[in-house]
């Protein structure tokens, strides 16, 4: 697949980059597996001398020989002796910016700290000596946002307070979903464009594997998901376990009970036996996996919450695959396939909310989103988006099917809010698979 959209992120990397001509800049990006982090610093910078590091999961010693291998062919650093410590290359490189701009990119960078956690205060004091000295473009990516976040913005870790940037790299916006997917089908339906939203939520790997497999149709797409073999199938667990470490059964139980609806930590407690208020932090907090939900206009303190996984392709991964893990094992997915099929309309029409809130909140002016909810359940609206600088208000029910949309009903529902809306101009739509 093509490179598509980042043009705000190569602006401010490019930005950036010229900036580390007259002062060292130090980037950090953070951004889940298969957000596309590496391939945008490629693409942006390949004009440009770069070095890239990647640091898997080896010993030290084999890491620094490949990165001197690097060295030597990428941008011409000839290092003489065998380098067994990170630190020695490390000074190497900036000792060679003191004559030569370069961009230095250094992926999953969070992985020094099972290699040798010492590495960390290794670059902070190289880099305090030398940044004043040198004209490089350092930018370390990660994929692990917990340990990203620790690295960096723990005023206890050696490396807080030097990043010179920071950029926290998202999903596709609709709009550029809608590009790709016309893209390889020109026909394309609104079912279509759905599927593709659903499984993927704009995360450009995900949305190039199909697209590369021609899955291009919502038939075509659940297909590929499910056949055996499959990257989809096993995705969840491989991009979570790294995250969660010894307690990823706890958390994968916590997901997986949230994907199924049952949203409240009261219900949570209930069916796992066990307090998972702080498990349900740390994976707001630490994890940025789910998101507290509270309707529009509650007021502070509100115990009106719920809990909401925020990445769509972890959510479609828990409701479908985790949750079947007996099919999984035996291989049937034609099961899973059969479970999906008797789902997906009710699941799909839930997506089909989250796509026309993140629709509005990219395209349209609005300074506030969200739905609306009573505790009893009879008052729900599922858009309502403010612009409380012309004083308007979009207030909308979200439906696969158009025909079913009532706007009187919608209108009903709107007098539990009437008060927050009375200086508001309101508008009352309805929302479907033909508006998206």
């Amino acid at each position: 697949m093509d490179f598509y959209g980042r043009q705000n992120e190569q602006k401010a990397l490019k930005a950036i980059e010229r900036k580390s001509g007259e002062h060292a800049q130090f980037t950090m990006i953070v951004g889940r597996r298969r957000i596309g982090k590496t391939t945008l610093l490629l693409e942006t910078y390949k004009e440009k001398k770069v070095l890239y590091l990647f640091v898997s999961r080896n010993s030290e010693q084999v890491l620094c020989q490949q990165f001197q291998d690097l060295a030597e062919k990428e941008i011409g650093l000839k290092i003489y002796g065998t380098i067994t410590r990170f630190s020695d290359l490390f000074g190497l490189l900036l000792n060679y910016a003191k004559s030569q701009q370069y961009t230095l990119i250094i992926d999953e960078f969070q992985e020094f700290d099972r290699i040798n956690p010492a590495i960390y205060s290794d670059i902070q004091k190289q880099w305090d000596l030398n940044k004043d000295k040198i004209r490089l473009n350092l930018i370390v990516c990660g994929s692990v946002y917990s340990l990203m976040t620790k690295i960096f913005e723990n005023s206890k870790e050696p490396l807080f307070g030097r990043l010179t940037a920071k950029i926290n790299l998202q999903a596709f916006p609709v709009a550029t979903i809608k590009q790709i997917l016309s893209d390889y089908n020109s026909k394309y339906s609104g079912e279509d464009l759905l599927c593709l939203y659903l499984i993927s939520g704009g995360v450009p790997q995900y949305v190039a594997l199909l697209m590369n497999a021609k899955a291009t149709t919502r038939r075509k797409m659940l297909a590929t998901v499910f056949q055996t073999g499959s990257p989809f199938l096993t995705e969840g667990k491989d991009i979570l376990i790294s995250e969660f470490g010894r307690d990823y059964a706890i958390y994968f139980a916590v997901l997986q009970l949230i994907s199924q609806g049952k949203t409240r930590q009261s219900e949570i407690d209930s069916i796992i036996e066990k307090n998972t208020g702080a498990y349900l932090q740390n994976l707001e907090t630490d994890f940025s996996v789910i998101a507290r939900k509270k309707p529009l206009f509650s007021k502070p303190g509100s115990r009106n919450t719920v809990w909401e996984i925020e990445d769509n392709f972890l959510r479609f991964w828990f409701r479908f695959i985790a949750s079947y893990p007996s099919l999984f094992e035996a291989g049937r997915f034609d099961r899973i396939f059969e479970i999906l099929a008797r789902d997906y309309a009710q699941y799909s029409g839930g997506v089909l909310e989250r796509y026309f809130i993140q629709k509005y909140r990219e395209e349209e002016s609005v300074t506030a989103i969200g739905q609306f909810w009573d505790r009893k359940g009879e008052h729900e609206i599922d858009l309502i988006a403010l612009d409380d600088l012309k004083k308007t208000a979009v207030i909308a029910e979200v439906k696969l099917n158009k025909s079913k949309i009532n706007l009187n009903v919608l209108k009903q529902k709107s007098a539990a809010i009437a008060k927050e809306l009375q200086n508001y101009t309101c508008s009352f739509l309805g929302l479907s698979l033909e508006e998206m």
